[in-house]
């Protein structure tokens, strides 16, 4: 037997062929197209070109075109797009292993390179895979919370998205005519044993190929099924097993709905936020700046809003009952009676997003709040006592918490 993976007789897997690489083939086209769409869209919700504070990815160029100011209606459109991004790129995992499996003796051919037309496919084909695993490693993990990775999550998954989405579209272009005729044959239990993914050799086989597809579209519904909850309320939330944030409320009250960044992580003083040291300030136009403490906000004119938090990561919370001060009102208080766009500084130390950039149509919105209250009571210290901002439709990390000033203006 072979023992160079350079020989085709050394991969014996009666598994591996057209027709059987084909099928996953297609299936992660049509997904990885709709993760890169709602990839691009929650680009465009974090309005990145505001004062080159919510996205400060070095040398992005025309990589980073913008799009369009972000809708605040309907008010879980981030949820919607981020949840179906997130619990996709999860449940395609077992589709791309997969995949990778199906065509390994490709990595391993010799000569590298047999034409002009060859090399670039083997190119595309590396950068292809090393893309792949980049974005879906960096994706896990930061849906874990666990950031092992070199660096910040958002520049590295930016970039790695337009280097594995270039590569996975000039794949697509080269593969997918071929794919389709291959499929033509999915009648068939036995595919033409042709082409260069067919071992020589092969070991007798222990599953057919169907069932094979069967036990990765198990894996993928299985991850299906233990993520996607968290987008969701009721007792479906307390399927995600396996997502943090995920499964039922956590604690009890009107606090107990999911954190990411608690007051002690982001180095939050009680001292600091208390009634005596605790100012607001609010600046506008032409410098005009006023300074709030807690009881005078009270005294503003006071509204509620329904609204969830959905973060990057792809949990939301279910609807919560916010009540504060309108943004549009705090702007009008420095000058700007129209709705112009604001910037929110927080008192949070350690961390990303100390600083945080609104749209004007964010800011015009009447369910947009500087909340004091939440299902109510108090925000707790967690929650951003004693203010933070709460906007239908925004990333979590927008809604600034542990507020200390916000600047209206032209961004």
């Amino acid at each position: 037997m072979p023992r160079s993976p350079s020989s085709p007789a050394f991969w014996r897997s009666p598994l591996r062929g057209p027709w059987f690489t084909s099928v996953l083939g297609v299936v992660l086209l049509a997904g990885i197209t709709v993760l890169f769409v709602t990839g691009l869209l929650s680009y465009a919700a974090y309005n990145p070109d505001l004062s080159s504070v919510n996205d400060q990815t070095p040398d992005k160029g025309l990589l980073g075109f913008y799009l369009f100011s972000w809708p605040t209606h309907p008010s879980w459109l981030y949820r919607l797009t981020q949840g179906v991004h997130v619990t996709l790129g999860i449940a395609l995992i077992p589709v791309l292993l997969a995949k990778l499996w199906s065509v390994v003796p490709k990595l391993f051919a010799l000569p590298p390179a047999r034409s002009l037309a060859h090399a670039l496919e083997r190119l595309s084909l590396l950068l292809l895979v090393g893309g792949a695993l980049f974005e879906f490693t960096t994706g896990v993990l930061n849906v874990q919370l666990d950031y092992l990775f070199p660096g910040s999550f958002y520049p590295l998954h930016f970039y790695g998205a337009w280097v594995f989405f270039a590569a996975f579209l000039a794949h697509a272009v080269l593969k997918t005519p071929l794919a389709l005729r291959n499929l033509r044959h999915i009648r068939d239990e036995q595919p033409p044993g042709e082409g260069e993914l067919v071992s020589p050799n092969p070991a007798e086989p222990t599953v057919s190929r169907r069932g094979a597809l069967g036990v990765v579209g198990g894996g993928s519904l299985l991850l299906l099924a233990t993520t996607a909850g968290r987008s969701f309320d009721g007792p479906l939330r307390e399927t995600a097993v396996l997502a943090p944030h995920g499964g039922p409320e956590p604690g009890g009250g009107p606090g107990g709905f999911q954190i990411n960044k608690t007051a002690a992580y982001a180095g939050i003083s009680p001292t600091e936020t208390g009634e005596e040291a605790w100012r607001l300030v609010v600046t506008g136009r032409d410098g005009r700046s006023v300074r709030l403490d807690r009881p005078q906000l009270l005294q503003l004119a006071l509204h509620s809003s329904a609204l969830p938090i959905a973060c990057v990561e792809g949990w939301s919370t279910s609807d919560q009952w916010w009540r504060g001060v309108r943004l549009r009102d705090l702007a009008a208080l420095v000058g700007h009676d129209d709705p112009v766009d604001v910037l929110v500084e927080s008192l949070q130390r350690h961390g990303a997003f100390r600083r945080a950039a609104l749209r004007a149509n964010q800011v015009a919105d009447p369910r947009s709040l500087l909340a004091l209250f939440v299902n109510g009571e108090d925000l707790t210290p967690d929650h951003g006592y004693p203010a933070r901002v709460i906007v239908p439709a925004a990333p979590g990390v927008l809604n600034t918490k542990w507020v200390a000033r916000m600047t209206f203006g032209d961004l």
